[in-house]
């Protein structure tokens, strides 16, 4: 049974199209109020008319921002506050993605030291910086409060490293470990961070769909966001906190708690902590 989020004010990054634009309906559609938060304007009306005819429109705004502005990201956490009274939850979803640098499937990809730098610096804002900043301008209020989520979509941790990816990889790796750090210092302060990814490559934009991934169907389709962001978004997870979970194995016709043991593990690489040598 999916989670009521009526009361619920979440703000989602790069809400216009692909996963974003899935996890913002499926919170709407559980009763919480959603700003979609997208530079592309048509996109973002788009998005933001169809979900608020499918649910309430007076519980969907369209808030268009740059996520590498502190300027748009501190205007947009006061026009969901303005709007809904409060921002509970910051979805980070927006992203630049790795067909920048690789536009074909078709081609050998290139190594990491072809990448153009322009594209390098504009990835590492997007999908680093951007959850920084947003994060930064939401966390104030969500303190005042003692509760409050944040939710970093970043990648595979496979995807990481592989090579032919460009910046993507590595910006993604970036708020990866950001969303650790943010897990341990909101501790015991009602403010949680975890991270949520597909788990593989998802049917979005970002996998350009020629070769062998002509045919979608071999790749995670975005409606497998929907029930862990659902569930993220409640009270059923206050005690979550410094997790990753792993969306196409989270079973939305299991109970969430269970579906979340099969599907999560610890955010970045915190098994791998202890290993640093101390001389004093």
């Amino acid at each position: 049974m999916s989670a009521d989020l009526t009361g619920t004010s979440i703000l989602v990054t790069g809400a216009g199209r692909g996963l974003g634009r899935e996890m913002a309906t499926a919170l709407a559609e559980a009763g919480a109020s959603v700003a979609l938060m997208e530079r592309d304007r048509p996109e973002l009306d788009e998005a933001a008319a169809q979900i608020g005819a499918a649910t309430d429109p007076a519980r969907v705004v369209a808030v268009q921002g740059d996520v590498t502005s502190a300027d748009d990201a501190a205007r947009a956490v006061a026009e969901v506050s303005g709007a809904f009274g409060k921002l509970d939850m910051l979805v980070n979803n927006a992203a630049l993605g790795p067909q920048e640098h690789s536009p074909t499937n078709t081609a050998p990809r290139r190594p990491i030291w072809e990448a153009d730098l322009d594209l390098w610096l504009a990835t590492l804002s997007v999908n680093a910086s951007g959850p920084f900043i947003m994060s930064r301008a939401a966390l104030s209020g969500m303190l005042e409060r003692d509760w409050g989520r944040i939710v970093n979509v970043t990648t595979s941790l496979d995807t990481m490293i592989n090579p032919g990816l460009g910046p993507y990889g590595p910006a993604k790796a970036a708020t990866e470990a950001l969303t650790s750090m943010l897990a341990f210092e909101l501790e015991e302060t009602g403010v949680t961070a975890n991270v949520l990814v597909p788990g593989g490559r998802a049917n979005t934009r970002m996998i350009p769909a020629d070769g062998k991934y002509t045919d979608r169907q071999y790749l995670i389709q975005p409606e497998v966001m929907r029930a862990p962001i659902v569930w993220l978004a409640s009270r059923a997870t206050d005690e979550v906190n410094g997790r990753r979970f792993r969306a196409a194995l989270f079973d939305p016709d299991i109970p969430p708690e269970e579906a979340a043991e099969k599907a999560g593990a610890p955010v970045a690489w915190r098994d791998l902590m202890g290993q640093t040598i101390h001389y004093i």
